[in-house]
């Protein structure tokens, strides 16, 4: 609302500015509509110019204004120089004078602006908010935070450096937990409560950022435009931001291939002790799973179903969805071959 009344005094005195100084410049002439229309078009000009600064770095600003001033100075000197001796000529100076200052000014503003982005002003008090700018930082996206794991994760100390929980990932956070669904709601707040657990946490620097990007409207681009300014990692399990950044030179650490990778190898042979859970997807087999999520088909397990057996590992087979391992009862073993690993097709979901 005060946005829109500065705008409207802008207008206003602009408007006035420009038909009173048309009728003082020209007293005996009618042009102080002129003048009101050149006053709305210097307010015009001047909100697409705030709009097109809003967009800009503060370094980048800084950056191209002393670009100016050391244009304007070397203009300055090349004047005094070189061209003092014009100015009996007012007709070739005048142009000249003009052409040597708009030149040097436009390439120091140019050369400011492309320099100004090297310039890091994280040391300074004033800009404490901005995240450093250190390839140590990782930030933190929705889906990471709401899987929880990261908790766990940090709380071993294997993350180093800073934290970095966006303003706009929590927004986000907190519209979810806001949600007439109850199954959103609910992880809505379990990302919370586990943002809440990692900050408890000694030695885990955690940075809420209120950096944003007003001319980015996806959660997914904006964690990318953050990750290049702080030239950070992002920390997600989302596959689709994970191929995206890694397409646009971001590193990403994925907490579900971090998970693959920790699972305990097996071989082919070695037997294991588990418990038939469910019926599998042919007949006769079933479905059991390891500590860790892994799920194992045993042929001829359906009759086990809530039984702890014993059985033999035929093969290993990984697959998008995660591993899974293919088994047979112990006591079968030799009598019919593998098992039949070829019903479940590489890209299912379990």
């Amino acid at each position: 609302m005060g946005s829109w009344i500065l705008r409207f005094l802008l207008f206003l005195i602009c408007g006035i500015s420009g038909y009173y100084l048309a009728i003082g410049l020209y007293p005996d002439s009618n042009v102080g509509l002129l003048g009101l229309i050149a006053g709305l078009l210097l307010a015009t000009l001047t909100l697409l110019l705030e709009s097109a600064l809003r967009r800009i770095p503060l370094k980048s600003l800084l950056g191209g204004f002393i670009g100016l001033l050391l244009g304007e100075m070397v203009a300055n000197l090349i004047s005094n120089v070189f061209l003092s001796s014009l100015w009996t000529y007012q007709q070739i100076a005048l142009p000249l004078y003009g052409g040597l200052y708009g030149v040097c000014g436009y390439i120091g503003i140019r050369i400011g602006l492309k320099k100004g982005e090297d310039v890091h002003l994280s040391g300074w008090k004033l800009f404490s908010k901005n995240p450093p700018p250190t390839g140590k930082a990782k930030i933190l996206d929705t889906s990471v935070i709401i899987d929880g794991r990261i908790a766990d994760i940090t709380e071993t100390g294997f993350v180093e450096g800073p934290l970095l929980i966006p303003q706009f990932v929590l927004s986000e956070l907190q519209h979810i937990a806001d949600s007439s669904d109850s199954i959103k709601r609910t992880r809505g707040k379990r990302g919370l409560e586990v943002l809440h657990h990692i900050q408890k946490q000694a030695g885990i620097d955690v940075k809420i950022v209120d950096k944003n990007f007003p001319s980015v409207k996806e959660v997914d681009t904006k964690l990318i435009e953050l990750a290049k300014e702080v030239r950070g990692k992002i920390i997600t399990n989302d596959s689709n931001l994970n191929k995206v950044a890694q397409l646009q030179g971001i590193e990403v650490l994925n907490i579900n291939e971090l998970a693959n990778s920790l699972k305990p190898v097996v071989l082919p042979g070695e037997e294991m002790n588990v418990k038939i859970l469910k019926e599998g997807k042919e007949t006769g087999q079933g479905v059991a799973y390891l500590d860790d999520g892994t799920m194992i088909v045993v042929d001829n397990g359906k009759r086990n179903i809530g039984k702890t057996i014993d059985v033999t590992v035929t093969s290993v087979l990984q697959t998008p969805a995660g591993r899974m391992i293919f088994a047979r009862l112990k006591d079968e073993m030799g009598k019919e071959g593998k098992g039949r690993e070829s019903y479940y097709p590489v890209d299912s979901e379990f």
